[in-house]
This record gives C-alpha cells, structure tokens and sequence, in this order.
C-alpha cells in the first residue's frame, strides 16, 4: 500500500503545485473573475480521470472474458505505466526550477484569448497528472482484487498531497521540493521496475513470452510470501521470493540504468561568452568613421 501511498503523493502534489501557481498567480494580477475558469478546469480533469480509472477496471473485469485476454490487457497497461512513471519523473526534474514561469507565461496567453483559454489550460495542466495516476495506480494494484487498502492508500497520498499543497501556497510551510522530487523519484523507480516485472509476468501468463516456470531463484523458505514483510516488499516494490528468469531480468535491466541515470548529478551549462564591451564598439565605430571622413576628404569636390 506505501507504493500506491507515494503514487498518489508524488503525482498528487505535482498537480496541487501546478493548480496553486496558477491561482497565485490569478490573485496577484487581480484576476479574481478567472478562478471560477481554474477550477472549472480542474474538476472537469478530476472527472475524466475517475472515468478513465472506471473504464479500465470495466475494460479487464468485463469486457475481457478470457483469462489470457484479461492478463494481456494488464501486461500492456503495466508497460504504459511504466514509461508513463520514467518520462514523468525526468521531466519534473528537468522542469522543476522552471515550471512556475512557464505556466505563468502560458496563463498570461490565456487570459488574453478569454475564460475558455483559461478553464482550458488548467484542465489540460491536472488531466496528464490524473491520467497518470489512474494507469499507475491500475498497474501498481494489480493483484489486490477485492482489497480496498490500495485505494484508500491512493487517496491517503492525494489528499496529504492536497494539504501540503494548501500549506506551501499560505507559506505556511516550506520543504525542499528539489530534493522531495529526487528522493520520490528514486523510489517510484523501484516501483516501475516491480510494475514492469508483474507485466513481464502477465504476458508469461497470457502465453506471449516464454519461461513462465524457469524460476532465477526459490526463496520462498526465507522470504515467506505469508509474513508482513513479504506482503510489504510486494505490494512496493513487487519483490516476490520465486520470480522467473525474464521477471527478474526485466527488474534488473530497467532498475539499474535508470537509477543511475536519474541520481546522476545534473550537468551545468558553459557561462555564455562576454558580450564586447562598449568602449571596443565605440573605438571601432569611431575608426570606421574617421576613415569615412579621410576618404571623403581625399576625394575632389565636383564643381
């Protein structure tokens, strides 16, 4: 449940961030009239999220009657989540410094088209976030049907999300979200890469990949699959004591190269190259001059 937990945090307060700079920004303009458009926006993005959640649990529980279909459906879904999870989490690295101003920009546009513009962007601001979550939290809760711990975890997340949100816009409250995003980011890895091993394991189960049963190791007698530390590295990380060759190398080739890459510390750019100084200009205009002068002089006047 902490995997779904951190889901709905992470993504949770990326969009609360998202929402309260752009009411910060609406109230500082004295642009009040505009926030009825804001949460227009939002609600609508909230909505459709829900319903995209609602039509991928119809989608595998009812529409899809055959066990090896079902499990197909799930395999792929854990895919998309997967690179869903990697180009969020190096986008909101790369944007974290810059996001504030971009949106502002891009509200300003906004207000300028009119109240549609503006309903507009906030909803297209929280709807990647929530169709993010929705395909996250589907993949990361597979397996716990009929178990509502998942859920209420993933509401647990948003709504601490919400509050942090609330509190940093009244400046209530001041973390580092540099280093919040780097240390959620690096465990949301460790998620991706048990989401990607359940989904190498569902297309094992629907017959697509091989070696369902050619297990990389058995450690079921250490790592009791009964105990609450086996269910906790399970429902986190998809840590399971018998995994198969694929599950486990698909975990291994994901995990590691992403991790280094994102803990990897960020390039800094070259200094940019001094501009010429305005005594050079002038001393070069001025010498352009002069010779223009000469040769004007040089040259016979026409009667």
């Amino acid at each position: 449940m902490f995997a779904t937990y951190l889901i709905g945090l992470r993504e949770g307060l990326e969009a609360t961030l998202v929402v309260s700079i752009l009411v910060a920004f609406l109230v500082k303009s004295q642009r009040r009239d505009r926030l009825p458009q804001v949460w227009a926006g939002v609600g609508l993005a909230v909505a459709l999220s829900v319903l995209f959640g609602w039509l991928i649990e119809y989608t595998s529980t009812s529409l899809l009657s055959r066990y090896e279909d079902r499990e197909l459906f799930e395999a792929i879904t854990s895919v998309a989540a997967v690179l869903f999870v990697t180009w969020m989490i190096f986008w909101m690295r790369r944007a974290a410094r810059s996001i504030a101003g971009e949106l502002r920009g891009k509200l300003t546009e906004a207000l300028a088209v009119g109240s549609l513009a503006v309903a507009g962007m906030a909803f297209l601001a929280v709807i990647r976030e929530g169709l993010e979550t929705t395909l996250i939290f589907y993949s990361a809760a597979q397996g716990a049907a009929g178990d509502s711990g998942p859920l209420l975890a993933l509401i647990g997340g948003i709504v601490t999300a919400v509050v942090l949100g609330v509190l940093l816009y009244a400046s209530a409250l001041r973390i580092n979200l540099s280093k919040f995003f780097t240390w959620t980011g690096a465990l949301l890895i460790l998620v991706a890469a048990g989401i990607l091993k359940y989904g190498v394991h569902d297309f094992q189960e629907a017959g697509v990949l091989p070696g369902l049963n050619d297990l990389a190791f058995d450690i079921t007698s250490t790592l009791d699959p009964s105990t609450w530390y086996a269910a906790l590295l399970a429902g986190m990380f998809n840590v399971t004591p018998a995994p198969s060759v694929l599950e486990t190398i698909a975990w291994v080739v994901y995990a590691v190269p992403i991790l280094l890459l994102f803990l990897r510390p960020a390039r800094r750019k070259p200094a940019p190259a001094p501009a010429p100084t305005e005594t050079t200009t002038t001393v070069t205009e001025r010498g352009a001059d002069t010779g223009a002068e000469a040769e004007a002089a040089s040259t016979p006047q026409r009667a």
